[in-house]
């Protein structure tokens, strides 16, 4: 048997935001095929309805054990009429999967309506669903975790989207400290987590192609990783890819954070006056 976190075991009730598509839809299955409830969050509509009935077919106590739930998880009072529509349903919540995101692309000045959407959806979602549901978790003393997903451009931050790098490193620095708050919490049985994924093939990524690109992972790949990962403990949940190795990853952000310990200009790595240096370093064997 494959072994599997003590907050995933049947029974238990996960709450995943973003659920309608991608990586929220491939962890709402996997969890309804380890025998949990399941809450699916996203918009209402179609796509909501057509995922619940995927999962539904999956799960063992088939409509009992799932329940779709449209919210705009931007807006404070959603999050807590749902949280409140969850209690009422299943009791408790020992999953909570702030996931939703979107990117419709930002530029520094550019319109005002992208950053503040971007902002909405991929930051306070994410701190305002752990703040809403986070309390309840920690009372009820199950296994429990809250998983974050943050991204790789939150770390590197590089050029062409600023409002999505913002959002993300956001989620980084408030899951970091979430997850210092509750391992000095007394009697604290929930765990937070980071998922930093690759490059995955999801609506929000696949402009427009129909195909999986070679390089990318799926959303099933994704979650099994991150599966595996919770198992361990790790909190950095540093997915690869089928183009960049985990080793590459690695190079990148540290080259990242050198900028501020050799004084070099930010985001050096684009920088021309360092494009020699940075191939080099890449070439330096890790270690």
């Amino acid at each position: 048997m494959t072994p599997q976190h003590p907050a995933l075991v049947k029974g238990h009730v996960a709450v995943i935001t973003g659920a309608a598509s991608g990586i929220g839809l491939a962890a709402a299955k996997a969890f309804a095929r380890m025998g949990l409830c399941v809450v699916l969050v996203d918009l209402d509509g179609d796509r909501l309805a057509n995922a619940a009935a995927e999962v539904t077919a999956l799960a063992a106590g088939g409509e009992a054990d799932v329940v779709a739930i449209g919210t705009d998880v931007s807006k404070l009072d959603e999050l807590e009429a749902l949280e409140r529509a969850v209690i009422q349903r299943f009791g408790r919540v020992h999953v909570l999967m702030n996931n939703a995101g979107i990117q419709p692309g930002s530029a520094l000045f550019g319109p005002q309506a992208n950053w503040d959407n971007v902002l909405g959806v991929n930051l306070m979602a994410v701190i305002n669903g752990t703040r809403t549901f986070g309390p309840g978790m920690v009372a009820h003393k199950d296994a429990a975790l809250i998983i974050n997903t943050g991204s790789k451009q939150g770390i590197t931050t590089p050029p062409g989207d600023p409002a999505y790098n913002v959002s993300k490193a956001g989620v980084k620095a408030f899951t970091e400290a979430l997850q210092h708050e509750l391992r000095n919490t007394p009697d604290c049985n929930v765990s937070a987590h980071l998922l930093i994924p690759g490059f995955v093939f999801t609506g929000l990524t696949a402009n427009g192609r129909t195909e999986k690109p070679s390089g990318a992972w799926t959303p099933e790949e994704t979650v099994d990783f991150m599966l595996e990962s919770l198992v361990i403990g790790d909190f950095y949940i540093l997915c690869p890819d089928n183009e960049v190795p985990r080793a590459l990853d690695e190079k990148r952000i540290a080259w990242a954070a050198g900028d501020i310990i050799e004084n070099r200009p930010p985001l050096s790595r684009w920088h021309p006056d360092y494009a020699d240096a940075f191939k080099t370093y890449l070439s330096i064997p890790k270690g």
